[in-house]
């Protein structure tokens, strides 16, 4: 598939964007929030067309009000749609991530490809979080208890006070950003075809994804914002904060695609989800090869032997059950005129 709409050699049978460029805001309520699952079966939060930009609340995977509260976060700093949610959603799980969504996409069908352009994310609170537990990690045994840690967050200077002495730049980004897999209620966690908890933190404002299309709709959830993220997150959290992000959706027909890619104002990215390590890394591999051979016209031998010199291999994540491993492909080395 092509990576960009100006690209497609393909007549796009979708109403014109003219018509339906209006905007949709898609606050977080008891309604509006899938707790811990993706699901082809979810009813649609909202419904679109290809071209429209929704804004989507969502909440941190920090605890209700009570805990926050307890851990020091004043009042006034603590997003009001919290405790509804807590209090009245009991269709919970299998995983733990509230999710806002889903959107479904009138135009999306199955074998169809879904653009989700990240066009802008609001830190929506002035603070993070960052906490492990027992039994979870990527070292567990060396932890075998709780801890957690408000991070104050500087959002004019967009800088994290995380101790004294240790200022940390803020890049957020939604940790998790997928569609439906297909009938089944999947758990949150584990990352996949779907993309879902990717906690790809190269996945800023700016940058596009580009998900198969599993289920009529699509049906788009997005959440576990985070303020910034080390490859790899390794005690299990990230900086978890409040986000709202404004996402731009454009449907492309019978235009395949297995796993999901990505793209950034500098880079290509290929991704691969396994709970294990190695085969994360192959699939990554494989991808961005299939990307080279498909879009840039490479030959196999060729595309094999450009990721070795060129591109970068990145561990996304090793703490959700599938490990996470994404490629970048810089994109200034191709240089011949199109």
């Amino acid at each position: 598939m092509k990576l960009r709409t100006c690209t497609l050699g393909i007549a796009i049978s979708l109403v014109s964007l003219t018509v339906f460029a209006q905007d949709h805001t898609l606050l977080a309520t008891p309604q509006t929030v899938a707790w811990g699952y993706y699901a082809g079966s979810a009813k649609p939060a909202l419904t679109i067309h290809s071209g429209e930009t929704v804004k989507i609340q969502s909440l941190a995977s920090c605890g209700d009000e009570k805990a926050l509260a307890r851990e020091g976060v004043p009042e006034a700093d603590i997003p009001k749609y919290i405790a509804p949610i807590h209090e009245q959603v009991k269709d919970k799980g299998p995983g733990g991530h509230i999710l806002t969504g889903p959107v479904a996409v009138e135009e999306a069908e199955v074998g169809d490809v879904l653009e989700v352009q990240v066009l802008k994310i609001d830190l929506d609170t002035p603070f993070a979080c960052n906490h492990f537990r027992p039994g979870a990690g990527f070292i567990p045994n060396e932890y075998p208890y709780s801890k957690s840690k408000i991070i104050p967050l500087d959002r004019e200077k967009m800088i994290a006070h995380f101790a004294p002495g240790i200022d940390i730049p803020l890049h957020p980004f939604f940790g998790s950003m997928g569609v439906a897999p297909g009938p089944m209620r999947i758990n949150s966690a584990p990352p996949w075809m779907h993309g879902g908890n990717m906690d790809n933190k190269e996945l800023v404002a700016g940058t596009t994804v580009f998900y198969p299309v599993l289920s009529k709709g699509a049906l788009f959830e997005a959440g576990d914002g985070h303020a910034g993220q080390g490859n790899g997150e390794v005690d299990i959290t990230a900086m978890e904060t409040f986000l709202s992000g404004t996402f731009r959706f454009i449907v492309h027909k019978n235009q395949h695609l297995l796993w999901p890619r990505a793209e950034t104002p500098q880079y290509y990215i290929s991704m691969g989800f396994s709970a294990d390590l190695k085969e994360a890394a192959t699939l990554a591999l494989r991808n961005m090869i299939d990307f080279l051979i498909e879009e840039k016209h490479m030959n196999r031998d060729d595309a094999y032997m450009l990721t070795s010199v060129a591109c970068d291999m990145d561990v996304t994540e090793v703490v959700d059950g599938n490990d996470g491993v994404h490629m970048m492909c810089p994109k200034n080395i191709f240089t011949a005129k199109k």
